[in-house]
């Protein structure tokens, strides 16, 4: 999806951009491609800079104009301080935030006595592994659900002026309560972060004739466990209760896993020192490990296709790719021409072989037609 460039430009200037780093500089990047004059601000003046030549906006300059909308994209753990200070010192912009945690900014602005007419929570569900300026996009944005949390006094022109804000970065705003946002990230974001570094760990000492195994699922499981650790111990604290409600319920999961595979790992020795014995005993363990299974299927059914859309099933056309400069950037062209929309890619290297493997999905009315079309250019097909 790109950025709605030919749309008029809903959002006032100036905009200040408090934080230059991965989500305030893709920001600044996305406002200032449309013409918006983006001020940038960062306690750290190489970051600012950096940001600046990116093209993410300009640096203050003594004299501008007090901004329209102040956004603060300030660590977690001091984002109610920056916010408080950015209402005081713009006493008509209208302020909000892009940190991942609502509940407990909003709280420590109440305690502070700051003026939440002008004040809007939000969080743009988007984000890299990768940290920083240089990690930025302007479309970073684009097609993302991004929560907007009003305090119970923000003004209707307050949230207009945000929802404004996330519509002209492409993304897709929704109000949310703030107690009720932090407990559904706990289950969507934060949850799997703490179960993909678990994962993770579990590499770190083992022996390499098994790390030399790893194939497409573990990459898949463990992908955002290169996350920031400093980032994370700040957004995990700031929302302790729900992702430890979260963490129990996995546990209880767990548990019952555990108990089934302990099951049968008895079943098996008994088995073994009983010659001829056949006959399974765990009574209900292998029921209870296929319910695991189905219930995760049945929960990963529920997670909304490309662009928020409804979940949709795509057909699988599995391609090896020669592994060579230009050949995946041949395939995709030649997908195109056959007048094939890709929704997804997954390209998967086969460890010592001259070859990769290119998923494409695509909907499954136009499998068929492209694996004719690939087959006649030559292209060999995995079943």
């Amino acid at each position: 999806m790109s950025l709605p460039l030919g749309a008029p430009l809903r959002t006032r200037g100036p905009v200040r951009v408090v934080g230059t780093g991965l989500l305030g500089t893709s920001a600044g990047l996305g406002l200032s491609a449309r013409g918006l004059d983006v001020v940038l601000a960062d306690p750290s003046p190489a970051a600012a800079a950096l940001a600046r030549d990116l093209g993410a906006g300009r640096l203050a300059r003594e004299g501008d104009a007090e901004p329209a909308l102040v956004l603060v994209a300030a660590p977690p753990d001091v984002t109610a301080a920056v916010v408080a200070a950015e209402l005081s010192a713009w006493p008509r912009a209208v302020v909000t935030d892009v940190a991942s945690v609502k509940r407990t900014v909003l709280a420590q602005l109440v305690a502070a006595r700051a003026d939440l007419t002008r004040y809007v929570g939000g969080h743009p569900m988007a984000g890299r592994e990768r940290s920083g300026a240089v990690a930025g996009r302007g479309d970073l944005f684009a097609g993302r659900p991004w929560v907007l949390c009003p305090s119970p006094t923000s003004s209707a022109a307050a949230l207009g002026a945000v929802r404004d804000l996330a519509d002209d970065l492409g993304a897709a705003p929704l109000v949310m309560d703030a107690a009720e946002h932090d407990e559904a990230v706990a289950l969507v974001s934060h949850l799997p972060q703490v179960a993909a570094s678990l994962v993770a760990a579990r590499l770190r000492s083992a022996p390499e004739s098994a790390v030399g195994l790893a194939g497409q699922g573990v990459r898949d499981v463990t992908r955002i466990a290169a996350s920031d650790p400093a980032l994370w111990v700040q957004v995990l604290s700031a929302n302790a209760a729900p992702v430890a409600t979260a963490l129990r319920a996995v546990r209880e999961d767990l548990d019952g896993v555990l108990a089934a595979l302990e099951q049968l790992a008895g079943e098996d020795l008994g088995g073994a020192a009983r010659e001829g014995a056949r006959t399974p005993t765990a009574t209900g363990a292998r029921a209870a490990l296929a319910r695991a299974i189905a219930d995760g299927r049945e929960g990963r059914e529920r997670i909304p296709g490309k662009h928020g859309s409804a979940p949709t099933a795509y057909a699988v056309v599995a391609v090896l790719v020669p592994d060579a400069p230009g050949e995946l950037a041949r395939l995709l062209a030649e997908v195109g021409e056959a007048g094939v929309n890709l929704e997804d890619l997954r390209l998967e290297h086969s460890p010592g072989q001259p070859v990769g493997l290119a998923e494409l999905s695509v909907l499954p009315g136009t499998r068929t037609r492209l694996e004719e079309e690939l087959r006649s250019r030559g292209w060999s097909l995995q079943a």
